[in-house]
């Protein structure tokens, strides 16, 4: 009989994936880093295929280790809907959520059905705001957490998700090429705008914000009718959207990152609950992509839905 694989050695190759190294990895699952090279070193050995190779003096997921990645969260998740489900002391209390609306409508349903179901008991308030004023009901100890768009530079933030942020223009209404770019984005401090904004610049293109809104849902509309272009991350693009590249005149654009915050001082069986749900619904959301150094600085984990470039979107 196939021995089974071994649960405490899929939560460290996880930790690690995660956190983005083997050191902070330890830090995570409270063992020695020793003991961490020991565990994934027997999981190689019962997997039978090397999970990570070397590439400068950091180490990188190998494609077998990738393949296993999606295993892992699966029987991870599992393994914790089965306790929970036998669980007599299961948690209660009140869990408050920020979000943005643009990842409110592609994350949290899957995110909410999934906890909710797992732990009835708890009551969720979700509150629905732009990143920048999240960060500051964060900093007040108005939320417990926050799923905020990741600032390299402010680095409050734990990166979750990194995915292509793309340029979108409505599918079905060709622009003018001989106006400037007509841009429906966020406010000012908006990430997204800021890199857009920037990208044209370089690129010495032309263009107008004729609409600003924080409601991805107003953006979206201007976008579809085909009076303005916009930038949104590759997973949160819609039907009836196309995605423009060099080809149609756009320069490249970074890519994105997701970010969570976490309250200090939130109970610790609450904070572990939601942020293995958010790990694993957006692990779900779309393949991953693995970091180049797993042992430098922690880029997280990037999922994307890989639409091709001029490709319209059929669905969320």
């Amino acid at each position: 009989m196939t021995a089974p694989l071994d649960i405490d050695q899929l939560h460290t190759f996880l930790a690690i994936v995660d956190t983005g190294s083997f050191t902070k990895a330890a830090d995570r699952v409270f063992k020695t880093q020793s003991a961490v090279s020991m565990q994934m070193r027997r999981l190689e050995e019962r997997i039978g295929k090397q999970l990570f190779a070397k590439d400068g003096r950091g180490n990188r997921l190998t494609a077998e280790g990738e393949k296993l990645l999606n295993y892992a969260r699966r029987i991870i998740r599992l393994n914790n809907e089965a306790i929970a489900a036998f669980d007599d002391n299961r948690l209660e209390g009140t869990l408050r959520i920020g979000t943005p609306d643009d990842y409110a409508d592609r994350y949290m349903p899957e995110i909410i059905g999934r906890f909710a179901k797992t732990h009835p008991n708890v009551e969720l308030y979700i509150v629905c705001e732009n990143s920048s004023s999240l960060a500051e009901r964060m900093a007040r100890g108005e939320l417990d957490i926050a799923l905020v768009t990741h600032n390299p530079r402010a680095r409050i933030s734990d990166v979750v998700r990194t995915e292509p942020l793309c340029w979108v223009a409505s599918a079905n209404h060709p622009l003018r090429e001989d106006a400037p770019v007509p841009l429906a984005v966020g406010r000012r401090d908006c990430l997204w705008r800021q890199l857009a904004c920037s990208a044209l610049d370089a690129d010495g293109r032309e263009y107008q914000v004729l609409f600003t809104s924080w409601s991805s849902t107003v953006v979206a509309a201007a976008v579809l009718a085909g009076m303005a272009v916009s930038v949104l991350p590759e997973s949160a693009l819609r039907p009836g959207m196309k995605v423009l590249t060099s080809g149609d005149g756009f320069p490249p654009l970074p890519p994105v990152q997701i970010g969570l915050m976490k309250r200090p001082g939130l109970s610790p069986s609450l904070m572990n609950a939601i942020t293995d749900h958010i790990a694993a619904c957006l692990d779900n959301i779309s393949p991953a992509v693995v970091p180049d150094d797993l042992d430098s600085e922690p880029k997280g984990i990037g999922r994307s839905l890989k639409v091709r470039a001029g490709q319209m979107a059929t669905s969320w």
